[in-house]
């Protein structure tokens, strides 16, 4: 299936993948997680997409003031059978979604968009582009 054939997330979808990085936030801010890669890091879950039958959730994470990510996202990976137990009993749905971590790389996305746009060669190829053509004839 391609990206574009995909239907977006219903409302449904939305609401419970919120409710689940909320109660990820507060499990992990708990201090219950033990895994030293992640003991000593503050992550944080950007978002939570959730399948449409509701039985998978992704939660896109980062570290709070960077770190490696790669690492971040394998403790957590180790840890989704206990975050899962734990979610069980923090949100009620007739079935606790199956957990998946992934990096969350939108912030290196915008941070490498900015540069770009900064660029001066850009901004002025950005800045011919607002003129007015002279042809027009207007």
């Amino acid at each position: 299936m391609t990206r574009a054939s995909r239907k977006p997330p219903s409302q449904r979808q939305l609401r419970v993948g919120e409710e689940i990085r909320h109660a990820l936030v507060r499990i992990l801010g708990s201090g219950r997680l033990r895994d030293p890669d992640i003991a000593q890091v503050s992550v944080t879950v950007t978002e939570v997409r959730v399948s449409p039958d509701l039985r998978a959730a992704t939660a896109f994470v980062t570290p709070f003031g960077g770190g490696d990510a790669g690492k971040v996202v394998a403790a957590l990976q180790r840890a989704a059978g206990f975050l899962q137990r734990e979610l069980s009993t923090e949100i009620e749905l007739r079935v606790t979604p199956k957990l998946s971590f992934a990096a969350d790389t939108s912030f290196q996305r915008a941070d490498a968009i900015e540069r770009l746009l900064s660029d001066p060669m850009v901004a002025r190829d950005l800045a011919a582009g607002e003129r007015p053509d002279e042809d027009d004839g207007a």
